[in-house]
């Protein structure tokens, strides 16, 4: 059995054993107590009626403060992560800075995954950079590189993406908390390609996890939002909850009511969409290794992949991102990219449609011409819940295509 178990325990508040899609169902849902709605109501307001000077029903004043829709996608998400606390906010981004905030201080070190999302290394680099915050990139599947990017008493955080972005990278996340509590530092992972479904980080013993709920969890590309979900515990002198949820309220980069909806009815169908995403990824992964116009393939599901090993003790599952390198080159897979009619030519992933993506260009050109630039003959698919049949389709059609629009011109 893999390590986990989608009918194993969740938890809930009366100590019960409940299974992850029960859990994705009811956590944080419970049914309107004023009118028995099953759905709980968006509560579009921003702010709240207080019965005597600081007097609040329920806790709730200014909807910057607490929402009950976005303290209820709160609960859900932390139940389904296995945290004390989640923190929900207006982007990806806005969560990872939020968290950062909350640990780093001018000075500070961050080792920080070599292949992940562009956005991070730029939030890193060109925004706390700045303010003082170094850091060095590391390849996330080398734990003696990890281990020596440390700075004792200056590194703060170790940040990590697994799967990483786009290459696919599996990260040893155990040996990852190990050097990190070493050094007396935080292990943060960047949970989005996996989701809560297919792996739980901070049961491996990472601090923090951060989420961009614009892709999985919101699941069909309407919603943008991201998340910050806490492990129990303290960090300099304070808790990591406490941080996080005063950086959530003073800085107020919050997730609106109808951004917390979405994303919460998104995490009700979470597993069945992920099974979906992940059984038609593995067919075009293994389909597309036998075709002559691919130069690799990277899917961690494939018995080939270096990570496969790990990837299968510590997830359960392998996703639904596949990237290919062209045989052709760059202009190979530029035509490639925008040739296919099903995959629609996007940045983003995750939702129920599948999108195709030129990295170089589009979601990491802020890391073009630097060590940490994507490959320029790389394209990357999220696999959407379409018939697999047409998705293969589209995909054959499209590298033809992109064969005959690369070649070179003959005098």
């Amino acid at each position: 059995m893999t390590l986990l178990d989608h009918t194993a325990s969740t938890g809930t508040a009366q100590g019960t054993r409940q299974g992850f899609n029960t859990t994705a169902v009811h956590a944080g849902q419970e049914p309107d107590p004023l009118t028995g709605a099953v759905v709980p109501p968006i509560y579009q307001t921003s702010t709240f009626v207080q019965d005597g000077i600081n007097v609040l029903r329920g806790g709730h004043e200014y909807s910057r403060g607490s929402n009950p829709t976005r303290n209820g996608f709160e609960t859900q998400l932390a139940a389904l992560e296995h945290g004390s606390r989640a923190f929900a906010f207006a982007s990806g981004l806005a969560a990872e800075d939020a968290l950062l905030r909350s640990v780093l201080r001018p000075g500070d070190h961050v080792v920080l995954g070599g292949d992940g999302y562009g956005g991070t290394n730029r939030l890193i680099n060109g925004v706390l950079g700045p303010w003082g915050i170094q850091n060095t990139p590391v390849d996330i599947t080398d734990p003696t590189a990890v281990a020596a990017a440390v700075r004792p008493g200056t590194t703060a955080v170790l940040w990590v993406e697994t799967p990483s972005n786009p290459l696919l990278g599996i990260a040893d996340l155990a040996a990852w908390a190990e050097i990190a509590h070493r050094a007396g530092a935080l292990l943060v992972v960047d949970n989005t390609f996996a989701s809560p479904y297919l792996q739980r980080p901070l049961d491996l013993g990472a601090d923090a996890v951060v989420h961009s709920t614009t892709k999985y969890i919101g699941g069909h590309s309407d919603v943008l939002g991201g998340a910050v979900v806490v492990a129990d515990r303290e960090y300099r002198g304070q808790g990591l909850a406490e941080a996080v949820g005063y950086q959530q309220f003073a800085a107020g980069a919050v997730a609106g009511p109808q951004d917390s909806y979405l994303a919460a009815r998104g995490l009700k169908t979470l597993g069945l969409r992920m099974d979906r995403h992940g059984a038609n990824a593995a067919e075009l992964a293994g389909w597309l290794q036998g075709r002559p116009q691919i130069a690799q393939v990277y899917y961690p599901g494939l018995p080939e992949h270096p990570g496969h090993e790990l990837a299968s003790r510590q997830m359960d599952g392998y996703g639904g991102i596949v990237s290919v390198r062209l045989a052709g080159g760059e202009a190979a897979a530029r035509a490639f990219a925008q040739s296919t009619e099903l995959f629609a030519l996007s940045v983003s992933l995750g939702g129920v449609e599948s999108l195709i993506c030129y990295c170089s260009e589009m979601t990491h050109a802020s890391v073009r011409g630097t060590a940490l630039e994507v490959p320029a003959d790389l394209v990357r698919l999220s696999v959407g819940v379409e018939d697999v049949a047409d998705l293969q389709a589209d995909l054959e059609a499209a590298l033809e295509r992109a064969a005959d629009l690369s070649a070179p011109i003959r005098a």
